[in-house]
């Protein structure tokens, strides 16, 4: 018992006090965050609040809007929610699968392949994601090829991401040291099993974080697939009622927090998985 005691009393090392001095600095920096996070939400809530206050001669006063309409149209713009999440995972999926195979044309050393690989690229970045959609959609039935509006959103979101996020396989790709490709060679391995056992493996880790931050993206940019006029998502839902109802702000402002909302839901995740690759680094 007294050895425990003398335990306890004994003075912390330099390294354990730093750490302790770190520990709190960060807890203070997190809860500074946490308190400015909490005034700037109460500003936003209070601008669209219709109250007022006054200071001095300043009169500050907030926008009306109507709670009526927000709280009998919250369920039939939020039933578009599941038609978001559906574009945006088929299109990542797409993107995914585009992305690998532009980044492997781009490493080919097969001069058909990379031409293929590059014009791809270029011809995607070149031009706008909306023009892309009204391509899939108005253009080709011109030539008798029909596409539903769902479809012609993903093939668009698809592609479109497909050639931004090819940069980030190349990369995770380039990652990959040549040692290791001539250490498999060396073991008897085929190329293809070089790519599938070690190479690729290596490669998706590295380029999962900022794939999460593509796919955050296309979340929102699903919301141009409304202008189609017939996949029925969030933004659609939002623009038929807030027009046929002469209450877009109302309709603008749910729409925005439903798109917020599920921001803030898949960042939380990607910190997650982030934070548990990070962990395999150290």
């Amino acid at each position: 018992m007294n050895m425990f005691s003398k335990a306890q009393d004994a003075p912390k090392s330099q390294a354990e006090l730093i750490y302790e001095a770190q520990a709190r600095k960060e807890r203070k920096f997190r809860a500074n965050v946490g308190l400015s996070w909490f005034i700037l939400l109460f500003i936003l809530v209070f601008t669209f609040s219709g109250q007022s206050f006054t200071i001095g001669s300043i009169t500050f006063g907030g926008i009306k809007i109507d709670t009526e309409f927000i709280a009998n149209n919250l369920a039939f713009i939020a039933g578009g929610l599941g038609e978001t999440i559906k574009i945006s995972l088929m299109s990542i999926v797409l993107a995914m699968i585009l992305a690998l195979l532009a980044a492997l044309g781009r490493l080919s050393t097969f001069p058909p392949i990379y031409a293929l690989s590059t014009f791809y690229v270029s011809l995607i970045r070149g031009t706008p994601l909306i023009l892309q959609i009204f391509f899939f959609y108005l253009a080709l039935p011109q030539l008798g090829i029909l596409l539903s509006p769902l479809f012609s959103g993903v093939l668009a979101l698809g592609l479109n991401y497909g050639a931004y996020m090819s940069e980030i396989f190349r990369a995770g790709l380039s990652s990959v040291g040549k040692g290791q490709r001539e250490a498999a060679i060396a073991l008897g391995m085929t190329p293809t099993q070089t790519m599938r056992r070690i190479i690729l493996p290596q490669a998706l880790r590295f380029a999962i974080p900022p794939v999460g931050n593509e796919f955050i993206a296309m979340t929102k940019d699903s919301a141009l697939v409304s202008v189609t006029g017939f996949a029925h998502e969030l933004m659609w839902r939002s623009v038929k009622v807030g027009r046929a109802q002469f209450h877009t702000l109302e309709a603008l402002i749910m729409a925005a927090m439903f798109y917020w909302g599920m921001t803030l839901i898949l960042s939380y995740f990607q910190n997650v998985v982030e934070n548990r690759l990070a962990k395999g680094d150290r």
